[in-house]
């Protein structure tokens, strides 16, 4: 078995040619459509001397050219590595270095920072400019970087057909992470291991593997085609996966270029959207918020699914008041570890700490000793992923040493979130280890305290950071945005959190601003929220 993403997506294409296989800014591809595009942009870029273990960066915004690039790259056993496209100039020219990107595909709204960084990019050798999705341009425009060739220009003279080698299950792919607290790492996957843990490849409840890798498009030919509503950016692995798991059944994927709340709501009602994948509170608030003025019919969605970052229970409460038939489902995983497990959630559930994931085989927790922790111990230690996991981070030993070690025997990722086994195998997540505040020795976990301060009905958003205390070493301290601009009352926000928390846990200090920063993919950025605190003094202190 080949187990490769290309494979699997032919496979789908050669049992379902005709289906709709995406729709993007008033464009759909069915799959046939789609394979073909994606091998004429294959053929190009071997005609340009590119092939197995080339690393193609693709700089771009949800589109049907994103996926048909980074296709594209997988049919030739080349690398895709798809690049955050907020960074700077500065974080650009790092990750180009680092990871030895030798071709980019980029839409042409990024042509101005492309230029500059790739200019001290000696490794890069081929640009590929794409029409911009958001700013639309005369099509015989200048290209925006020298030497850049166009992309409809390179399609339109490639070959349609397929024709390529022969690929293999140890094809790796390489995964960037967001870099919220430190510098950007590539996570370094073979595309088996990453097709079982996130592409579909098992089943995401039991554990199982697929029989073979013909059973996705079986099973898709089989059912009714959903239609998957898309909205976290593809440069994240909770966009792209659920991508390429929904293409390999068989199903119908929708993008939007830029998230706009009130419009997702359109497009759910002009599409019939059965399954909307967001990105947690970042998403999910603002989705809320804007239901409320929506006209169209959203009766077809069914599902919500989010993954990557805090989903809290009182937004999911707020999605079941509007829509109460929903399923929620909330993921947990990581770049390093992949899906970890799965928990859902109707009305009336009542989600008490942090996230809960149902017990599967190939998530354990471990104490510092990598020593598994049985169900009914009640003990706290740090979340382990066991069976398919990346090979480790991309040039860095040092790094992958750390969490890449081996449990009972096999190979396993450790990762930096703590967690506790519960009695009946299931797990329960209680935040980040990295971001836990010790305050006069008590550990706080900042996603619990989050959780708690964004359930106030004048709390938007908010980060929880540790800030220097003379007497405590920390104390907990959060970056707020407000609702609708206003001061909220902080008295109330200190009882509401006593209500909920214990004492030593409760936010001593607030700073406001008008937009809380996130990445891309909705994780806090906790080193902006640190930086801004230490910059000036707190808008409010609690005695």
């Amino acid at each position: 078995m080949a187990n490769t993403f290309a494979d699997l997506f032919e496979h789908a294409v050669d049992a379902m040619g005709d289906r709709i296989a995406l729709i993007a800014e008033g464009r759909q591809l069915t799959y046939r459509e789609l394979d073909e595009r994606a091998n004429r942009l294959a053929h190009h870029l071997a005609s340009a001397g590119f092939g197995a273990g080339s690393h193609i960066g693709i700089q771009m915004h949800n589109s049907i050219e994103t996926m048909e690039a980074v296709l594209a790259a997988f049919k030739i056993r080349a690398v895709p590595l798809t690049v955050n496209y907020r960074y700077t100039a500065d974080e650009l020219t790092y990750l180009y270095d680092d990871a030895d990107l030798d071709a980019l595909v980029f839409h042409r709204g990024f042509g101005d920072l492309v230029a500059e960084v790739a200019a001290a990019s000696p490794r890069m050798r081929h640009l590929i400019e794409v029409p911009d999705v958001l700013a639309p341009a005369d099509p015989d425009a200048p290209v925006t970087v020298p030497g850049a060739v166009r992309y409809e220009q390179e399609l339109a003279a490639a070959s349609s057909d397929r024709g390529f080698d022969e690929r293999s299950g140890d094809d790796v792919y390489i995964l960037y992470t967001g870099g919220t607290t430190g510098r950007p790492k590539g996570v370094v996957w073979r595309q088996e291991d990453m097709w079982r843990v996130l592409g579909g490849g098992q089943d995401f409840f039991t554990g199982e593997p697929m029989a073979d890798e013909y059973q996705q498009s079986r099973l898709g030919l089989a059912s009714e085609q959903m239609r998957l509503l898309v909205l976290p950016p593809l440069i994240h692995t909770s966009a792209l996966m659920p991508t390429f798991t929904a293409l390999f059944a068989g199903n119908i994927v929708i993008y939007d270029a830029k998230f706009d709340a009130a419009r997702t709501w359109e497009l759910i009602g002009r599409h019939g959207a059965t399954v909307m994948v967001i990105t947690g509170d970042a998403m999910g608030r603002p989705l809320v918020d804007a239901l409320a003025g929506a006209t169209a019919d959203v009766s077809s969605l069914g599902v919500v699914a989010s993954d990557a970052a805090l989903f809290s229970g009182a937004v999911k409460d707020d999605f079941f008041a509007a829509l109460p038939n929903l399923l929620i489902s909330d993921s947990v995983g990581s770049s390093e570890t992949g899906f970890g497990g799965i928990g859902f959630a109707t009305k009336g559930f009542e989600q008490r700490g942090g996230p809960k994931v149902g017990a599967n085989k190939y998530s354990v927790v471990v104490d510092d000793e990598n020593r598994v922790l049985a169900p009914g111990s009640g003990s706290e230690g740090w979340l382990a992923k066991i069976g398919n996991v990346p090979l480790g981070y991309y040039k860095d030993p040092v790094k992958s040493a750390e969490i890449f070690r081996e449990i009972d025997g096999g190979r396993a990722v450790v990762t930096g979130d703590r967690a506790r086994i519960e009695d009946d195998g299931s797990i329960t997540l209680l935040g980040r280890g990295n971001m836990v505040i010790n305050a006069g020795g008590e550990k706080v976990f900042t996603e619990e305290v989050e959780a708690t301060v964004k359930a106030h009905p004048e709390i938007y958003d908010a980060i929880v950071i540790g800030v220097p205390d003379e007497r405590w070493g920390h104390r907990v301290a959060a970056v707020v945005q407000a609702r609708d601009g206003r001061v909220p009352d902080f008295a109330s926000v200190e009882q509401h959190s006593r209500s909920h928390l214990a004492g030593y846990k409760i936010p001593r200090a607030f700073w406001i601003v008008a937009e809380v920063v996130r990445s891309p993919s909705g994780k806090p950025d906790y080193r902006w929220a640190k930086e801004l605190a230490a910059s000036r003094g707190p808008d409010h202190c609690v005695d």
